[in-house]
């Protein structure tokens, strides 16, 4: 079996007294979907930042491809040059256009000209159907298409594995599936993503594996078959018989 391309071991993390990850244990195999669902509280989003080192774990490690990236002293944005992630809230440069926005960062970081930069962004927008909005600058263009531009951008820096923070939570209920359905397309073309995620539906259809928070612990975690077919605790149980009485 293929070694994992992330594995977090003990993971912890408080914020003064609160806290947020007790002692969280998951992996994630090349190619394929992990999903993290739970309540709002329940560490996800917290568990998602550490990963990507926006955030520092108290105790326990992060071990991308077997390097302990939570040590003291890692090279943090060689790191995030390998694991993109896509913000619930774009986090696009309001005064860049479209197509700047997949660009600054592969000129900056990855130290492409600016010709191939534009080339990769192009066929990255064009992908998620974004193409002929790429002068257009943010405020001009809708959540789902400022979605799915964050996720061009992040696809053109060739991430290993791609992180999503609930990339559909500040959408319009019409914009949420345009989203999904980029995200599903990626899913088929063998991107390894980590998704934290409300959406029980793509969670159950396009995971691989699934990954039950509740309080900063991960109480269950399997294939989407088990998780949804068959839960093991009650606390599972009662969080998803939640989302089949909406």
């Amino acid at each position: 079996m293929e070694q994992p391309i992330l594995e977090v071991r003990h993971l912890s993390k408080s914020f003064g007294s609160q806290r947020v990850l007790r002692d969280v244990d998951f992996s994630v195999r090349p190619g394929d979907v992990t999903s993290i669902i739970g309540a709002s509280g329940s560490g996800k989003s917290t568990l998602l930042r550490c990963i990507n080192l926006l955030e520092t774990p108290d105790s326990g490690e992060i071990l991308f491809r077997g390097e302990n990236v939570a040590r003291p002293g890692f090279n943090a944005p060689a790191y995030r040059a390998k694991v993109g992630m896509v913000f619930q809230s774009f986090n696009l440069f309001s005064n860049m256009t479209v197509l700047e926005n997949c660009v600054v960062g592969q000129v900056k970081v990855l130290r492409r000209s600016r010709r191939e930069a534009e080339e990769r962004a192009l066929r990255y927008l064009d992908q998620v159907g974004m193409a002929p909005y790429v002068k257009a600058r943010p405020r001009q263009i809708s959540g789902g298409q400022k979605q799915r531009v964050a996720i061009a951008r992040a696809l053109a820096m060739d991430p290993e594995l791609l992180l999503f923070d609930e990339p559909t939570s500040a959408l319009d209920p019409e914009m949420v599936g345009e989203v999904l359905a980029v995200m599903r397309q990626l899913a088929d073309d063998g991107m390894t993503m980590l998704v934290v995620t409300h959406e029980m539906a793509f969670a159950r259809d396009v995971s691989r594996r699934v990954v039950y928070m509740d309080k900063g612990v991960v109480c269950e975690q399997g294939s989407p078959e088990t998780i949804f077919g068959d839960p093991q605790r009650e606390e599972t149980r009662a969080f998803l018989a939640r989302f089949r009485e909406k």
